[in-house]
This record gives structure tokens, sequence and C-alpha cells, in this order.
């Protein structure tokens, strides 16, 4: 018998994540180990195959919901604040999406950037550094990675469930 299940809404939790508050959660997407999602005091969505990887942390302001669109990687111990993750994303390792922040689609934050407060993003934009500064735009190489990742996390998921990991 698998040790981990998929939610009636279709959805993978590991069984340390924690989800907590007012969630609107698409199917297929995926909560891995050590992951926090605190909608305590505003709603958070998160779309259709978003995978949160494991330690990263997701919560928002008061009053102020968040949305993660379909497709958005959020890969390990990255923490995301941000009001608005655009479709088809990656927010990479131990990134930083500050309060209020609206990343647009398709863009990839690199690994270890801190995107500051209240700033917006446009669609396909790399963002890196501190503070995060676009630097270039999103090619089809981008977009072909974003979507092995996003596959690898669903087939994963399905794997865990399955009870062949």
């Amino acid at each position: 018998m698998p040790l981990f299940t998929r939610t009636s809404g279709g959805y993978f939790v590991a069984h340390n994540a924690t989800l907590t508050g007012e969630l609107s959660i698409a199917a297929d997407a995926s909560f891995w180990f050590n992951v926090v999602v605190r909608g305590d005091v505003a709603q958070i969505t998160i779309g259709r195959r978003v995978n949160v990887q494991d330690g990263s942390i997701i919560h928002c302001d008061t009053g102020i919901p968040s949305i993660i669109e379909d497709d958005v990687s959020i890969g390990h111990g990255a923490i995301v604040h941000g009001k608005f993750i655009g479709r088809g994303t990656l927010i990479g390792m131990g990134a930083i999406v500050l309060s209020e922040s609206t990343i647009g689609q398709e863009c990839l934050i690199a690994a270890g950037a801190v995107v500051s407060p209240k700033v917006t993003i446009p669609d396909r934009s790399v963002v890196m550094g501190v503070p995060g500064r676009v630097v270039r735009q999103v090619n089809q190489k981008d977009l072909d990675y974003f979507k092995i990742i996003r596959d690898r996390y669903v087939e994963l998921a399905d794997k865990y469930v399955r009870g062949e990991l």
C-alpha cells in the first residue's frame, strides 16, 4: 500500500508538508517535503501542475491574496510572498519573491535572486541578483527546461502515489 496519496482535489501533499488557511488548489499540483503554504491572512490560489519543492514557503500579506498560475515551478528553499506569479514561471532554488511583487508569465527568477517588494517583472524575463534585475529575455531553451521540470514533478508525484518510490 502506498504511503502517499493524492487529495480528493487531485493534488499531492508530502506527509510533512503544511498547508493551512484559505487555499484554492488545482489538480496535479504538488507540495513536497517540508513545504509550508499559509493562507491564514489572505487566500492563496495555486494552479494546475504547480510544483512547490522541498523546504519552500508560500505566504502573503494581510488582505492581499496571492495567485500562482498554472505550470509554475517553485525550487527548493524558495520563499514566495508575492501577490502574483504568472503561468509557466520558474522560481529558482533559494530565490525570494517579496511582498506584493508581480511576476509575469514564463519568467525565470534565478537561484538566489531577490525580487524586491512591489516590483513588477515583465513576461518572459530572466531575473538575477540581489536585488533582482532583469538581465535578458527567456528563450526557447529556457521554456523547454521549464516544461521538463514541470512534467518531471507531475510524474514524480504519480510514482509516490503508486508506491514506486
